[in-house]
């Protein structure tokens, strides 16, 4: 078996025969008339005329039949055979093409289009140039990319040999595309926040951190933009969005990777109840823009966004499925008991709060498969949404789960900096204790809350979720074009 050095080594003589011919294998320049899709498509025309055009691509295969080569060529608009006879193009071009081509070359044509015997719509070339000479061997070559992790590290190869994966993130495109065309149309203004900021907070994750040496500043990679946003909800701004990259230093697993890109939104004057309406009708335009329907598959289920989403509390989700008869009620000692029970590890400085959360996210959270909006939040769940008028005990949140994954978390936004400033003394305490995923004190969000804070609700969504929901992707790697991976050794 020829070892992949040996292939490289004949493929870099290659190289050196076209530069002593005078070929440069990487020219500045390149000519074409039409993308492989145009030609294809006036395929007729330009076969009535036997006008001369100039395309270019890839080489996908090559088949060799005495003094004719028929071959596969592809540009990423689309593929078409091309057919090199001795006759045509002369004997020296025609030696050339068998002696230096390679699959994965890249290559300028000009020729002629015809049908062949088969019916098969082919160039018929006069005249080509090499434009890019490949030194590797594509994977189906020599050993194929059998490794998951070597395809998310090799991408540009995966996307290059698997038509699946390709098609997989020109839909996430889409989905991002019809998210922002509806929020234009919606009246949301799209805005941009720090990724570097010198405190991690709106959400309650441990950050990345990193120095900025001509400042000498300790700097956090952001967590979320959620306290900037709200800073220009205070400046005037009543409907503003930002998409973009998120960092939080967590666990790896189906659903999280370090980096992600996520959608957060806000409406001055609104509350969370407005927000689910919002959030429904979102996900029934961007599912019908991009596959044509509000059904899709997910798994082994079978979703719909057609109905009216479910809409149930908290607390009812622990008692249905972690048979927690009063979580409301519980002492934390008898919640810490049920989740070492389930096998969840417990920390002494975790609070009730955090302990039920966690058994929300083992045991109920994956058997909720149509899409639920979870409501009824006691306070200690986020500190950073406003509590219920009738009952200061919850907050005015909602989360949506669709096919047991989490896509959007959502509440109606603390404008309170009195309260604000105790929820902050609270998160702070937690972290003295141990906690590392909490949302630090503020000063400056805090002395911006004090100049007036408008009535707001706010929402975010995980845009690589959603695109695993309308991909039936069940793992998150699978729609980042380049996950966080450990360095291969």
């Amino acid at each position: 078996m020829t070892s992949f050095e040996e292939i490289r080594n004949e493929k870099v003589k290659k190289l050196q025969l076209l530069e002593e011919k005078g070929i440069n294998p990487f020219p500045v320049s390149v000519a074409r008339d039409f993308e492989i899709s145009e030609a294809l498509a006036r395929f007729s025309e330009f076969e009535k005329k036997k006008k001369k055009i100039r395309l270019v691509g890839r080489i996908k295969t090559v088949r060799g039949h005495g003094g004719s080569v028929f071959f596969d060529f592809f540009d990423g608009s689309g593929k078409m055979q091309g057919y090199i006879k001795k006759d045509e193009v002369g004997e020296e071009s025609h030696a050339l093409f068998s002696e230096a081509v390679d699959i994965g070359d890249f290559l300028e044509f000009t020729g002629v289009l015809f049908k062949t015997k088969r019916k098969e719509k082919t160039l018929k070339v006069t005249k080509w140039k090499m434009i890019a000479k490949s030194l590797r061997p594509l994977p189906d070559k020599w050993h194929g990319l059998q490794d998951i992790e070597e395809r998310y590290r090799k991408r540009y190869l995966d996307i290059l040999m698997n038509e699946e994966v390709k098609e997989r993130f020109i839909l996430r495109s889409k989905i991002i595309s019809e998210t922002r065309d509806f929020l234009g149309k919606e009246g949301y203004l799209e805005v941009e926040t720090p990724i570097l900021q010198p405190l991690a907070g709106g959400a309650m994750a441990e950050p990345f951190k990193t120095h900025h040496n001509a400042l000498d500043l300790d700097l956090y990679l952001r967590i979320a933009p959620e306290l900037y946003l709200k800073k220009i909800l205070i400046g005037g701004f009543e409907r503003i969005y930002e998409m973009g990259r998120n960092f939080r230093n967590e666990g790896v697993d189906a659903t999280h990777n370090p980096e992600f890109t996520m959608l957060e939104l806000y409406a001055a004057y609104r509350d969370a109840a407005y927000l689910r309406g919002f959030t429904e009708k979102l996900l029934k335009f961007v599912t019908k823009r991009v596959l044509g329907k509000t059904q899709f598959v997910f798994g082994e289920h079978k979703i719909s966004f057609a109905k009216k989403f479910k809409v149930v509390s908290y607390y009812d989700i622990l008692k249905s499925y972690a048979l927690i008869a009063d979580p409301e009620n519980s002492p934390r000692e008898e919640v810490a008991l049920k989740a070492k029970q389930f096998g969840i590890k417990v920390e002494d400085f975790e609070t009730k709060a955090k302990v039920l959360d966690n058994i929300y996210k083992k045991m109920c959270r994956p058997r909720l498969i149509q899409p639920t909006f979870i409501i009824d939040y006691p306070v200690g769940a986020s500190p950073l949404a406003k509590r219920k008028d009738n009952n200061p005990n919850f907050i005015d949140r909602f989360q949506l789960v669709v096919g047991g994954i989490e896509i959007v978390n959502a509440f109606s936004e603390l404008n309170n900096p009195i309260d604000q400033r105790k929820r902050f003394a609270a998160q702070d305490k937690a972290k003295e204790a141990g906690e590392k995923d909490v949302s630090p004190s503020d000063e400056d969000y805090l002395e911006a809350m004090e100049y007036g804070m408008p009535p707001a609700a706010g929402l975010g969504m995980g845009m690589d979720r959603l695109v695993m929901l309308l991909t039936n992707t069940n793992n998150i790697k699978e729609v980042i074009l380049f996950p966080t991976l450990r360095p291969k050794k």
